[in-house]
């Protein structure tokens, strides 16, 4: 119930009772009129009664004195009596007068009738003492008549008195019963409306609005200082109270819905700050290795639930391999080939789900997980694969979903950038036909070492021998396998050791920093050796035995590097001089000269 209704039904019971509680003090007020009233009737009347009955017996105690004594007053008393009004009457008149009962009047008149019958005795005895018949006027007086009628006055006097004492009597005690009942009743009343006032004062204004508002203050002060921990107690009251808990509910649960999507602004724009730094950096990257650091390190930072692989699409587009991880996926290998993605297949993300009912790629172990595939494309072209596992939640892949294509759409432009730079750099600085660093790459190196003075350098010259033959016999196309195969067995079996630049023509470099001289020479023996055990074919056809003339030079300190190469094409010359196929080292030129010349 609300509290107006509470406080409107209080309001009319209290004004009720008060008038009913005025009203039962009004009543209390006439019944205590009314006893005084019935006490002063009482008192009138028993006053009444008693000087009818002293009015009965000092009439016939005159008489009798006059009778006895003969004296003059006696008789002036009675004769007073005669001719004024007598008291008795005065009575009889009052009791006339007053309320009476039908058998009171009756009393009245037999106490008329008496008092005149007992008037005309008295008046004829003293008639008769006065006519000097004394001894008659005592007879008559002190007769059985006179004493008949007298006793029969004085008995309706006594009858009359008590028949009106016990009316009185009567009266007094039912006024006194009403003036104590309504008085009762008033007080009852008053108590009732006293308590009805505390009781709203309580169990209303105490516990249904002072209680409440004090617990709701608490609460409110909270909530002005963005506490919306607080708890609202579910109140399931219908009144004032209640909506006022209820909107203070709202209020709660509005500033949780505002703390919430200002977390979720905060996230959403700390995840873009971070995909910004991300892309900021992507753009500075100048080898894929830096780029898969990037990303290794700014995707667990936007997406801390997810693991993931960065997967980049080999020369052949057959196949994918990871070039950086975050947070140790499980579910995919570092390796897969293009058929295995259903992402890679449609050109469009993937969800590889089971319990969303769609189908999981090939390439992913654990078909009851989740993952998420997003190729990476740019201007049409597949270049790699952006791999996400992690969390089940639908409602967080489908927020990160977005962010997932848009980061992979910069990355897939990143890594296209860098693989045209590679291929850019790639032409620039190697040699087409056989995929070795050509000679401005060979010259930057001779510039580099002769500026850095970075130690002992060989360099060593090659040239196939008799390369014409092989242009002019069988084809220019044959000379290239031939050129081809040459370049591979220099680029394999020189390794980690040295460099391998194509000079020009059928003439090759290599470069070895900080190699020794004799183990240089046996690195010659065994390209020579190597290359000319190789046969080369070309379409089903052998194109006979190639062989190779080195020429080795090294670096001295009386041998600068500025022109080692020159010294191992001088040396080169000397080999084909001396009949081809075979090495020939300049510090063992120089060595047998100056023996020589010794």
């Amino acid at each position: 119930m609300r509290i107006s209704t509470i406080t409107n039904w209080a309001y009319g019971v209290t004004v009720g009772l008060t008038l009913l509680s005025g009203g039962a003090f009004i009543l209390s007020a006439r019944s205590a009129d009314h006893e005084r009233q019935a006490v002063v009737e009482s008192q009138a009347l028993d006053e009444l009664s008693e000087r009818l009955t002293m009015a009965a017996e000092q009439t016939s105690e005159d008489a009798r004195l006059f009778v006895m004594r003969g004296e003059d007053r006696h008789l002036q008393a009675f004769r007073g009596d005669e001719n004024g009004e007598r008291d008795r009457e005065q009575a009889l008149k009052s009791f006339k007068a007053a309320a009476l009962l039908q058998q009171e009047m009756a009393l009245i008149q037999e106490i008329e009738q008496d008092g005149e019958a007992l008037d005309a005795i008295e008046e004829r005895a003293v008639t008769a003492y006065t006519n000097g018949d004394q001894e008659g006027a005592r007879q008559t007086l002190f007769g059985a008549e006179h004493e008949r009628v007298q006793s029969d006055l004085l008995t309706s006097v006594r009858q009359l008195t008590d028949l009106i004492a016990t009316r009185t009597n009567d009266a007094l005690t039912d006024a006194k019963q009403w003036s104590d009942f309504w008085g009762a009743v008033a007080k009852s009343l008053l108590g009732l409306t006293a308590a009805v006032f505390l009781g709203v004062l309580y169990f209303v204004l105490r516990r249904r609005v002072a209680m409440p508002l004090m617990r709701m203050t608490g609460i409110v002060n909270r909530l002005a200082r963005q506490d919306y921990a607080v708890e609202v107690l579910t109140d399931n009251r219908r009144d004032e109270i209640g909506e006022m808990n209820d909107a203070i509910q709202i209020f709660r649960d509005n500033g949780l819905e505002r703390e919430r999507l200002d977390a979720e602004r905060r996230a959403d724009q700390r995840t873009k700050d971070l995909i910004l730094q991300m892309m900021h950096r992507l753009q500075a990257c100048q080898r894929q290795e830096e780029l898969a650091e990037v990303v290794s390190l700014f995707a667990p930072q936007i997406f801390p639930d997810f693991a993931g692989h960065l997967y980049v699409m080999n020369d052949s587009r057959t196949a994918l391999s990871s070039i950086g991880s975050w947070r140790e996926p499980r579910r995919a290998g570092p390796v897969l080939t293009s058929a295995e993605c259903w992402a890679l297949r449609r050109g469009r993300p993937h969800v590889s789900d089971a319990a969303a009912g769609d189908i999981p790629c090939q390439h992913l172990e654990h078909a009851d997980e989740m993952g998420i595939c997003v190729p990476l494309s740019a201007q049409g072209d597949t270049v790699g694969l952006l791999y996400f596992e992690g969390a089940s939640d639908s409602q967080a892949i489908a927020s990160a979903r977005l962010y997932f294509e848009l980061i992979a759409e910069n990355i897939g432009l990143g890594v296209a950038n860098l693989q045209l730079r590679d291929r850019l750099m790639g032409l620039a600085i190697r040699d087409g036909l056989t995929g070795l660093l050509n000679r401005r790459s060979l010259d930057d190196a001779l510039n580099r070492i002769a500026r850095d003075e970075q130690g002992d350098v060989i360099a060593m010259m090659v040239d196939i021998d008799h390369f014409k033959r092989f242009n002019d016999e069988f084809g220019h196309d044959a000379g290239d396998e031939v050129m081809r195969r040459v370049s591979a067995i220099l680029s394999e079996t020189v390794g980690e050791a040295g460099t391998v630049y194509r000079f020009g023509g059928e003439e090759f470099a290599i470069l070895l920093e900080g190699g020794a001289e004799g183990s240089a020479l046996d690195l010659a023996e065994k390209l020579r050796t190597l290359i000319a055990a190789t046969p080369v074919t070309y379409h089903g056809r052998l194109l006979g035995a190639v062989t190779i003339s080195l020429g080795a030079a090294s670096t001295t300190a009386d041998m600068p590097s500025a022109d080692v190469l020159l010294r191992a094409d001088a040396a080169l010359l000397s080999a084909k001089a001396k009949g081809r196929n075979r090495a020939v080292a300049d510090w063992v030129e120089r060595s047998s000269t100056d023996r020589r010349r010794a």
